[in-house]
């Protein structure tokens, strides 16, 4: 599983390193749903994503997940309270319920019009199954 996480990464340009160990990532779930709240999802989502896979770090300590909210622009100390009070525990846990009710089993997974794309795919397999279901391709901003 890890040789295909670490090929469909370098496919898509991502950062994914030598990770030893598996950490627990719900508190950086709840993390990313307060980032989302303060206007930096995106990037809170990718520093994560980068601090996981690339720098095998644990997020699920409150010291690392205090730091990527800094990398971001976050209050380090707010990012915390979040975390340790379980301030997003409820909406992560919505989420998930709203996952496993939609059959959902596997991250990512993309999910349209009833049409799934489970695991991490390149853009040509989202674009297909988008085409597939009659979406039309905007034209791009120079």
């Amino acid at each position: 599983m890890l040789d295909r996480l670490r090929q469909a990464a370098r496919d898509l340009g991502l950062p994914f390193g030598d990770r030893q160990m598996t950490f627990n990532s719900r508190r950086a779930q709840e993390l990313g749903k307060w980032a989302e709240t303060q206007g930096q999802g995106d990037a809170f989502h990718l520093a994560a994503f980068k601090a996981y896979f690339a720098d095998g770090l644990n997020i699920y300590r409150t010291d690392v997940l205090e730091n990527i909210a800094a990398s971001v622009g976050l209050d380090p100390k707010a990012a915390a309270a979040v975390v340790n009070d379980g301030l997003f525990r409820e909406a992560v846990d919505n989420d998930w319920a709203r996952s496993r009710a939609m059959g959902i089993t596997v991250v990512p997974t993309f999910a349209m019009a009833g049409a799934f794309i489970e695991g991490a795919q390149p853009y040509e397999a989202i674009e297909a199954m988008l085409t597939r279901l009659g979406v039309a391709k905007r034209e791009t901003l120079p």
